[in-house]
């Protein structure tokens, strides 16, 4: 049987729709990050660190690989813990819904599904 353009479509599986929202987060969070150094000097230089490897991750997770799923993890994680940090520290509600926000997509990333999807 030949392969038609139909059959290459069916057979490519897209992201998983939280996967996919976790990189679009990412995404956001990187922007942030940018446009906090460059702008107002937010944040110092050497977060432009993380900001690269938030898009690498999210990039990473919409092609599905591994290394990808791993920085996303500890991503997520690394932010959930500083949210609560600078909750626990300052009293800013936003910091903590932040920081429950990372972990809800902490535990969807650490899911057998989300995990067995991944190359």
């Amino acid at each position: 049987m030949t392969e038609t353009p139909q059959n290459r479509d069916q057979k490519r599986e897209l992201p998983m729709p939280g996967v996919a929202a976790i990189a679009l987060y990412l995404l956001l969070i990187a922007g942030t990050i940018v446009a906090g150094v460059v702008g107002g000097g937010h944040y110092p230089w050497g977060f432009l660190i993380f900001s690269a490897a938030f898009i690498a991750a999210s990039g990473g997770l919409i092609v599905r690989f591994r290394w990808a799923w791993v920085l996303a993890l500890a991503a997520v994680f690394l932010l959930m813990g500083y949210n609560f940090w600078v909750f626990s520290q300052q009293h800013q509600v936003p910091a903590a819904v932040q920081g429950l926000l990372n972990l809800v997509f902490f535990l969807y990333l650490i899911r057998p599904e989300v995990r067995n999807k991944l190359r």
